[in-house]
């Protein structure tokens, strides 16, 4: 005799559902924290913006990067060259970083007239 099915078996569509899941979780915390690794000083206070501002990031051995492409400290000026001078600048700078370093990052980026320059830290 044979027996006819009247039920779907869901168990292999809730294993493949739960890998794909897994896979949006793991993949989506890579492309919101940047492709270059940097440890963020911490801060109580944090600031919320809401334009998407021109990100330099310096990391722990003094590389620069722009909007997460290299730069070389020569080009800063023609990387920011054809930016608008009302656009919000954020510094991501390692928290290991000379204070030197970043200071002159920023008296940079100021000295090219650029007023709105900010530093991204995390919340503690």
């Amino acid at each position: 005799m044979k027996q006819d099915i009247d039920q779907i078996n869901v168990i292999p569509l809730v294993d493949v559902m739960l890998v794909l899941l897994v896979i949006v979780l793991t993949t989506a915390t890579f492309i919101s924290t940047g492709q270059i690794p940097v440890n963020l000083a911490k801060a109580k206070e944090v600031g919320d913006r809401q334009d998407v501002p021109i990100v330099i990031t310096l990391n722990a051995d003094g590389e620069l990067f722009f909007n997460d492409r290299p730069l070389h400290t020569t080009s800063l000026e023609e990387a920011l060259r054809n930016e608008s001078r009302d656009s919000a600048v954020v510094v991501r700078a390692d928290k290991t970083t000379l204070l030197e370093q970043f200071v002159a990052l920023v008296d940079d980026v100021r000295g090219l007239g650029f007023q709105a320059v900010s530093l991204e830290v995390i919340r503690l």
